[in-house]
């Protein structure tokens, strides 16, 4: 196999993901400022129903945007989280007696701040689940919701020190037309619809004790968001287990049956299970290749050629018409891009 598919290869997100949040921003922020952060991010470069958004993309213009802000929420609350917020939560939940406690001091803490919604803690003696009451009758703000219920995973899961199963997750709102793109956030079944947005844990990891050091909160707050954003679970969520099956194969010649084998179901129950989370065995193998190819292409190191070689392609005549229809860019005009609006040397988070 080869040494650089031992990598996991982080998913992309559409560009219509993030577009809850550009919206906010643009409401807060100048039209020079929203120029630097799309350009500086690469995000100028993302545009149309097909644009995708890289992990690295979202960490840096999340970093940049809370340093210009000071709103450590980005706008996506009604009131402005300042900056140290987080460092005073992370050392309030690493002084924890248990994971429980731990989740009930963050509750409380974000009860101290928001205005829109309360947080609470339920434990039924089967799960521990943390949900968001509103307090008016305002629309949920998708991003927001999103990323309240992913700090609460990302932080459990640094206290716990790997990555916590969920057991379900919940929006109050719609389900929209990226859905597909909540699985690479939460290794869970994703609700939509929901009376409540919120989060559940076995409640068996509640009475886990929990320990952090200083340097490691301090490590973990310069990094964010990168290591919460994204889930790097595969158990519970079966696509992303489809994708690593892809991954590890030559490549990606992975056929639906060595899928279905490799994961003990059949290949019609395979099919099945992927169709009702809203995709297909062929629909993950395209994904993984166009996450492959604007890797490869941002990064610049391989010719157009050996990119499509590598993610399976016969001809690059052929790979230059799958990535338009993935992107609505020829690889070439992604590469160029991708160049233009990249940070300078030194310059990355």
């Amino acid at each position: 196999m080869n040494s650089a598919k031992t990598l996991t290869i982080l998913p992309t997100v559409s560009r219509a993901f993030l577009d809850d949040w550009l919206a906010v921003l643009r409401r807060d922020c100048s039209a020079c400022q929203m120029a630097d952060f799309l350009d500086k991010t690469g995000l100028s470069a993302v545009n149309g129903a097909r644009g995708r958004v890289t992990h690295d993309q979202i960490v840096r213009l999340y970093q940049m945007v809370v340093a210009e802000t000071g709103d450590e929420m980005m706008g996506l609350c009604s009131r402005t989280i300042r900056p140290g917020a987080l460092k005073h939560l992370c050392a309030s939940v690493r002084g924890a007696s248990s994971l429980s406690a731990a989740l009930f001091r963050f509750t409380s803490f974000w009860n101290l701040l928001l205005d829109d919604y309360e947080m609470t803690l339920e434990n039924d003696g089967e799960t521990l689940r943390m949900a968001l009451l509103p307090r008016g009758d305002q629309a949920p703000q998708r991003f927001g919701h999103m990323l309240l219920l992913k700090l609460t995973h990302g932080v459990a899961s640094w206290l716990a020190g790997y990555e916590l199963p969920l057991t379900s997750v919940g929006f109050c709102f719609a389900r929209p037309e990226f859905a597909a793109d909540y699985p690479i956030l939460f290794p869970a079944a994703i609700r939509f619809g929901q009376a409540q947005s919120y989060v559940s844990f076995d409640a068996s990891v509640g009475p886990m004790p929990v320990s952090r050091t200083e340097a490691e909160m301090q490590e973990f707050l310069i990094r964010a968001p990168r290591d919460w954003i994204f889930t790097s679970l595969n158990e519970h969520a079966l696509p992303l287990r489809v994708r690593e099956l892809l991954l590890a194969s030559d490549r990606l010649e992975a056929g639906l049956r060595d899928a279905a084998q490799q994961l003990h179901l059949t290949p019609r129950t395979l099919m099945r299970r992927l169709d009702a989370e809203g995709t297909s065995f062929q629909g993950i193998k395209d994904g993984l290749r166009r996450d492959l190819a604007i890797r490869d292409l941002a990064q610049g190191g391989k010719s157009i050629e050996a990119i499509s070689l590598d993610v399976g392609f016969a001809s690059a005549a052929n790979f230059h018409r799958a990535f338009k229809r993935w992107t609505d860019l020829t690889p070439g005009a992604y590469r160029k891009k991708s160049r233009i609006s990249a940070p300078a040397q030194g310059a990355g988070v």
